[in-house]
């Protein structure tokens, strides 16, 4: 096989490795934004159960408080997660 035969080959095998890391970007996009867009489902979840219990105040059993402190670091660590798989 010639130089130029083997640059060609190189050539080839990079576009091709090129194509499938494209598409594989493309993919894990598209995983990480649909797993935000449910995080968004939780965040809504968290958001409603916090402002309850915060209207509540010392009213809110220790139960709501702990389920919302349980909620509220789930999603900080799912958010956390998302965040480092983009960075």
């Amino acid at each position: 096989m010639g130089f130029q035969e083997d640059l060609k080959t190189l050539s080839d095998k990079i576009k091709q490795y090129r194509d499938e890391a494209r598409v594989q970007l493309h993919l894990a996009r598209q995983e990480v934004k649909d797993e935000f867009d449910e995080l968004e489902e939780e965040w809504d979840k968290f958001k409603s159960r916090f402002d309850q219990v915060m209207d509540e105040a010392s009213g809110a059993s220790q139960e709501a408080r702990q389920t919302v402190k349980k909620l509220g670091d789930d999603l900080r660590s799912s958010y956390q997660n998302i965040r480092d798989k983009i960075m």
